[in-house]
């Protein structure tokens, strides 16, 4: 702080002492007793160094003043220290003006991002209601046909409930309930839900069943293993194998698809990011594991990835804090 003001006074200080210097040449020139001289000089250091003490005690209460102001920075306003010039008084006047322009473009923003929020969940609704329809349309046709169009209608009623999870998750009121639940019986909701699709795809299921009672949301693990299970029955092929299995304080997933290279492994939970399988599918969208593990981070519960190309993936549900990814 001391070398912080010394710098900052570097040009009073240095005319001071260029001023000092003038007057012993000059008291030098004139041949004065060398009493009356060192009795200026001493007044001049004294009076120097109290000037100097005063501006440091109010720098310093400026700087903390500010450093105190640092710590509330996202409040609407705050009371800036006395200006001690008409320099430092425009400073603060421009300083305001930026703050309030800065305030009128958050709320522009909240306002809109709640306009679109308002809208999709509106949407999200509604959308339910013609595929409801479409479901009972479909229901008399057992043909190969309509037992795909079936299918195809569950994924957009699954994506529905995606951007429904998407908002809720969003919101500062997410409905978080907390309980002891038996982790085999969500596991079996899941798997009825995805039931035709495992049929029609002839995708074998290994489920055994783990025992285990874990402390979370029903619902939001519910989506999370749901969102699981969609990804593995998306990428593997039809005849492949899943199975669902307890690893230690893990629910594991594994299916046989075609595996996750070794380079996007480490960002799958990124917002957005679909890596090389996901461009190769060309209808990834990259919400699906970022959502699962927004989700898993909220209720305390871990979530990881292993994978090779050909071989698999396994995903890791820790019910323990255990790291994201493992490699």
């Amino acid at each position: 702080m001391l070398r912080s003001y010394l710098s900052y006074q570097k040009k009073f200080i240095c005319l001071f002492l260029g001023f000092l210097a003038l007057l012993c040449a000059v008291f030098f020139l004139y041949q004065l007793p060398l009493e009356p001289v060192l009795y200026a000089f001493f007044l001049c250091v004294v009076s120097g160094a109290v000037l100097l003490c005063l501006g440091f005690f109010r720098y310093w209460q400026k700087q903390r003043i500010l450093r105190g102001m640092r710590q509330c920075i996202e409040t609407a306003s705050f009371a800036l220290p006395p200006p001690a010039d008409a320099l430092e008084e425009a400073y603060q006047a421009l300083l305001n003006d930026v703050c309030a322009h800065h305030t009128r473009i958050v709320a522009d923003s909240e306002n809109r991002y709640r306009d679109i929020i308002d809208y999709f969940t509106l949407w999200a609704h509604q959308i339910k209601t013609p595929i409801a329809a479409m479901e009972l349309l479909l229901q008399g046709d057992d043909s190969r046909r309509g037992r795909e169009l079936r299918a195809e209608l569950f994924k957009t009623e699954q994506y529905v409930e995606m951007v429904l999870s998407y908002l809720r998750l969003g919101s500062e009121q997410t409905d978080f309930l907390f309980r002891r639940i038996a982790l085999d019986d969500t596991v079996r909701a899941a798997v009825r839900k995805y039931a035709k699709l495992f049929i029609l795809r002839k995708i074998s299921l290994d489920f055994q069943e783990t025992g285990m009672t874990v402390l979370t949301d029903e619902k939001w693990l519910s989506f999370v293993i749901e969102q699981i299970l969609s990804n593995a029955l998306k990428y593997t092929p039809e005849g492949g194998r899943i199975r669902i299995l307890k690893d230690g304080p893990c629910l594991v997933i594994a299916d046989s698809g075609i595996g996750i290279r070794s380079e996007d492994l480490p960002r799958v939970f990124e917002k957005g990011f679909t890596g090389y399988n996901g461009r190769e599918d060309k209808k990834s969208t990259g919400i699906g594991l970022y959502l699962c593990k927004q989700v898993t981070g909220k209720l305390n519960h871990g979530l990881s990835i292993t994978s090779q190309p050909g071989l698999g993936t396994r995903v890791y549900l820790h019910f323990d804090g255990t790291p994201s990814v493992v490699e």
